[in-house]
């Protein structure tokens, strides 16, 4: 059975390919656009997924996009006319989107889908539409290696849906429990993301970042105020305090009010504010998932945990869900938010429509290291490379990795664009930019030097899985970087009086431990588990990397600068290698230096993209 997986027309559209229940390729449209959170019909991404089968439209069982637009639309229409004549403004801007976008998309997808039919028929009676709660819930559990599972799905809004829990078994996936728009975690967290000035639906990360530099002062105002919290995880939100069901922002007045002052001017300089007000729902948010877990571990007694929605890309809170231990496993899907969605309206195609079998692989889940984008042969990527006036040295593999560790231990940041491109918003080793972790500079540097962000970012490890727990305070898998553990006691560094007494963002500069570039300020690190059977030649090089220094963690960031996609090309990655102070770069067996390029070929890089 061949099914394609679509998610579109809000943020992050990609598109997904099973064949009998087996991934085979999928992607984010920005890969190849260059426009981050690319929300238009994946063409791109569909011509890629399709081609990698050796499929044409006509081939496919059938077309599934991931959430139900008529149901979406029913919603709009109820916020609205419930909260009349407040919400005007809004709803004047959102109506005649939806009439000329929106409402008739199942006429849109056939229209997007024609060219890549040979016949141009029948590709209405092959389109399919999943709830958009069901496609995350699917998204987490099919590809997990849990043949029983709870399954948690948290972000912004699907249609009603904002938190669901799903009991799945074998090839059955049940909703159990629901809460509705407009009380949601996710546009809570959105909600302070926009107060502390960063983007909606793209610096939420930025707030849990920035959450280890203060101080949680606020936790009591949300809890007293803003949000009424069960024992059991459910909630309610008062929604006199915010704007986004109705309005064109997503706080009001009397959010402002009782926080002292209007949202953050997003050029203006961080202060002290803005990290009590992270730490504060960073806090929160992780006592709603903490509360919920443990009554979902209460009620159904069933060991396994899968998480999928935006929120499940909160890697913080999800180490505290696996340290507190009331489930023994869990699994969150790598691209857990929308663009998961297009796999997972694929899996609910096939397993819960088709009633297609399940595909398990013992105990390791099914995502195939999630490296389901596209990938170069070394013919290929010499011609592309020659194409832009590259420079380049071919090497044998062990020369390649050789020469990478040299950069490694003199300090370099180094390009690494290796096998197929990951799917989901992390860099696994696929697209990466590398250093050396021991090194206390290499932080300032990636941030300021060659990502162009904020400098309070911290920066991920990649480790030997079978290395992780001689740095790390954890026991389980992390290959998806979707889990924070502490650094261990032993490996911390002793902070002299004055180091302690520093307060928010003096701590920047301080070593923390014997690995200081992928410390935070907590001494936490969001890790990643590398594993010779899902990337054995990210694995040849931390393991040639720890032959050379005895240590077998690396540096890990997306190959991208602020504001920029991950890079998803060849010639994508030499553009933003001639456009930062990143000094070398390995693209296949092909080795760049900075200093062997033709200089006219170096761009401002820095303002080729909006800033998010």
């Amino acid at each position: 059975m061949r099914i394609l997986g679509i998610s579109a027309f809000y943020h992050d559209s990609a598109a997904a390919l099973l064949i009998d229940g087996r991934p085979i390729a999928a992607a984010q449209e920005e890969r190849f656009t260059r426009k981050k959170h690319d929300a238009r019909f994946p063409e791109a991404a569909t011509r890629y997924c399709l081609d990698e089968g050796g499929l044409d439209l006509d081939d496919l069982d059938y077309v599934v996009f991931f959430e139900k637009p008529l149901l979406k639309f029913e919603r709009l229409l109820e916020t609205y006319l419930g909260n009349a004549p407040r919400g005007y403004q809004s709803f004047r801007v959102a109506l005649p989107v939806w009439i000329k976008e929106k409402l008739f998309q199942k006429i849109s997808l056939v229209k997007a889908l024609k060219p890549f039919s040979r016949s141009g028929n029948g590709i209405e009676e092959k389109l399919l539409f999943a709830e958009h709660h069901q496609s995350h819930a699917a998204s987490a559990f099919f590809p997990s290696p849990f043949n029983e599972a709870v399954v948690l799905t948290m972000d912004g809004v699907g249609e009603w849906a904002t938190t669901s829990v799903a009991i799945g078994r074998g090839n059955t996936l049940e909703t159990v429990k629901e809460i509705h728009w407009p009380h949601s975690l996710g546009l809570l967290y959105s909600a302070f993301t926009y107060y502390t000035g960063f983007k909606v639906n793209s610096g939420e990360y930025k707030v849990m970042g920035l959450a280890p530099y203060g101080n949680p002062k606020y936790v009591d105002l949300i809890l007293n105020h803003l949000m009424d919290l069960k024992e059991d995880g459910s909630f309610w939100l008062d929604q006199s305090y915010f704007e986004y069901a109705t309005g064109l922002t997503m706080t009001s007045r009397k959010f402002h009010e009782l926080f002292g002052a209007p949202p953050r001017d997003p050029e203006s300089s961080l202060t002290q504010r803005e990290m009590d007000l992270a730490a504060s729902v960073q806090q929160v948010t992780e006592e709603v998932m903490l509360r919920m877990t443990r009554d979902l571990a209460r009620t159904y007694d069933i060991p396994n945990l899968c998480l999928a929605g935006g929120v499940a890309l909160n890697c913080v809170a999800n180490g505290k869900v696996l340290r507190d231990g009331v489930f023994k496993r869990i699994w969150v899907q790598p691209a857990a938010g929308d663009a998961g969605g297009a796999i997972g309206a694929a899996y609910a195609a096939h397993a819960l429509h088709a009633k297609g079998p399940r595909h398990m692989s013992g105990a390791s889940d099914t995502m195939l290291g999630s490296y389901l984008g596209p990938a170069f042969e070394q013919a290929e990527i010499e011609k592309r490379l020659s194409k832009v006036g590259a420079r380049f040295t071919v090497l044998d593999d062990q020369s390649l990795l050789d020469q990478t560790v040299d950069g490694l231990i003199g300090g370099e940041a180094i390009g690494w664009f290796q096998g197929r491109m990951e799917f989901g918003p992390r860099a696994l080793g696929a697209r990466s930019i590398l250093g050396d972790p021991r090194n206390p500079e290499m932080q300032k540097t990636l941030n300021l030097k060659i990502k162009y962000r904020e400098s309070f970012r911290p920066f991920a490890p990649s480790v030997l899985a079978e290395d992780a727990s001689t740095y790390f305070n954890i026991d389980s898998e992390s290959p998806y970087m979707l889990l924070v553990a502490d650094v261990l006691e032993k490996r911390r560094r002793t902070m002299t009086t004055k180091e302690e007494a520093l307060w928010g963002i003096d701590k920047l500069n301080v070593p923390r431990s014997d690995i200081p570039a992928v410390t935070h300020v907590d001494y936490s690190a969001r890790i990643q588990t590398v594993h010779n059977d899902t990337n054995p030649r990210y694995h040849a090089l931390l393991s040639a990397f720890k032959a050379r220094t005895g240590c077998s963690v690396l540096v890990n960031t997306s190959f991208n600068i602020r504001g920029e996609p991950i890079v998803g090309s060849p010639e994508d990655a030499f553009r933003c290698f001639m456009g930062c102070e990143m000094e070398s770069l390995a693209i296949g067996n092909c080795f760049l230096r900075k200093r062997e390029q033709d200089a006219t070929l170096a761009v401002d890089y820095k303002e080729q993209f909006e800033l998010d």
